[in-house]
């Protein structure tokens, strides 16, 4: 396994050198002078008449959004539910907590079920961070690593649809972590991690016919069923957050490390550990308007010990938002290890900032132990473009459309909030 290299000295001197410079680019940034002569409007606000937006009215301590949506996922379809979401904060000074949920059914008969919460407690000294999900899914396979999609002469002739294994599956998810500030805007703390897989109905294999799937072929090899697996844990994780806004940042660094170790509890089960490293750095590039912002994310998911089954492997698509990997389909680059690189320039595009714009470039890359394919030997870039409308200003929470780009793949987007 090749994770040495994150903890070489030059990579923790320039991490450092970032966590330093953040600082010093924020206290150069002055007031939004641009906010005091073209106030924020919302969507809201063109049902709402022009005397009343004149009267200020305080910033509200809590706000809830919920609201019906169709939108559109490549590994979902089309879907139709609603979703939710409630903002609190205690004082003013304190950092915006975020419970977001919603149900969604799809064109792809799924039935999508969440709940996500992200919260600063008494006084910002707790850090919750939960992600619970049940679906009554169905997503294809594509292999292991980021080789699956070819170079050179070969990708001439490749077709998504030659590598594609059609899958039905239950998938059931809870995960949360508790963190304590021991230091200014800094967390250490403890997590429990339960990944159901159950009803697989692997639609390409007929072992009568000797035709076998990715995910059968890995199963039988490393002793997992090919029809139901857990994987329960706990972690341990150290997190820094300086961002001003979770919901929609503006500026500030985020960097979260978390090992997590899975014991042998149950039959099918196999004792592992894992690592996951993730940063988001965002900095402000005007200093008359803090929403022109240049966004960067980054996150690696390693194996340290043992196997995970074949689901449960690192994949784009499946991080807390579902957000990693656009412009590709969620879940078709997946391997034993993966690393993913994003960047983003957020821009306003109407003087209100009702309607507002982002141009992304990402990377991943994804290894495998079956193929002996380390991280970086094989890199899929995607770009794309993104369109926002404000809808709630007081935590400038935005409905987003995205379109992204890859290679010989096209991926459209509705959600709402930001991809990171």
């Amino acid at each position: 396994m090749n994770i040495k290299i994150i903890f070489e000295p030059k990579i923790v001197f320039l991490f450092l050198f970032f966590l330093l410079s953040s600082q010093a680019t924020f206290s150069q940034v002055e007031k939004n002078e641009e906010e005091k002569k073209h106030p924020l409007r919302s969507i809201v606000d063109l049902f709402t008449k022009e005397d009343t937006l004149k009267i200020k009215i305080p910033k509200s301590k809590t706000n809830l959004i919920a609201f019906p949506t169709l939108g559109y996922q490549p590994a979902n379809g089309f879907t139709l539910g609603f979703i939710s979401q409630y903002s609190f904060r205690k004082k003013e000074e304190n950092k915006i907590s975020l419970i977001s949920g919603g149900a969604k059914f799809s064109t792809e008969k799924q039935l999508l079920i969440y709940l996500k919460n992200n919260m600063y407690l008494s006084d910002d000294r707790y850090f919750f961070s939960g992600d619970f999900r049940y679906y009554i899914f169905s997503q294809s396979n594509y292999g292991l690593g980021t080789d699956i999609v070819p170079w050179g002469a070969e990708f001439k002739k490749f077709n998504y649809s030659s590598i594609e294994q059609p899958m039905n599956y239950n998938y059931f998810k809870f995960h949360e972590t508790i963190s304590y500030d021991i230091f200014p805007s800094f967390f250490v703390g403890a997590g429990i991690h339960i990944d159901s897989y159950t009803k697989i109905n692997d639609k390409n294999l007929d072992v009568a016919n000797q035709k076998y799937t990715y995910h059968y072929n890995y199963s039988k090899k490393y002793g997992f069923s090919d029809l139901n697996y857990t994987v329960n844990g706990f972690s341990t994780n150290l997190i820094y957050d300086t961002r001003d806004n979770l919901i929609n940042t503006n500026k500030g660094l985020y960097l979260n490390l978390n090992y997590r170790f899975n014991p042998k509890l149950f039959r099918n089960q196999q004792r592992s550990s894992t690592l996951l490293l993730e940063t988001r750095y965002f900095i402000p590039i005007s200093k008359v308007n803090k929403q022109h912002v240049i966004g960067f994310w980054a996150y690696g998911q390693f194996l340290i010990t043992g196997k995970l089954p074949y689901l449960n492997q690192p994949a784009i698509g499946w991080d807390q938002n579902s957000r990693s990997g656009k412009g590709y389909t969620q879940g078709l680059f997946r391997g034993t290890n993966l690393m993913y690189f994003e960047s983003e320039y957020r821009f306003p595009i109407t003087k209100n900032q009702m309607i507002s714009g982002t141009v992304f470039a990402n990377a991943t890359t994804a290894s495998s132990i079956d193929k002996s394919l380390k991280l970086f030997e094989s890199i899929q870039p995607a770009i794309g473009v993104g369109l926002r409308v404000l809808l709630d200003k007081n935590t400038l929470t935005n409905f987003i459309v995205n379109f992204g780009l890859g290679r010989d793949s096209k991926t459209f987007y509705f959600n709402d909030g930001e991809g990171f």
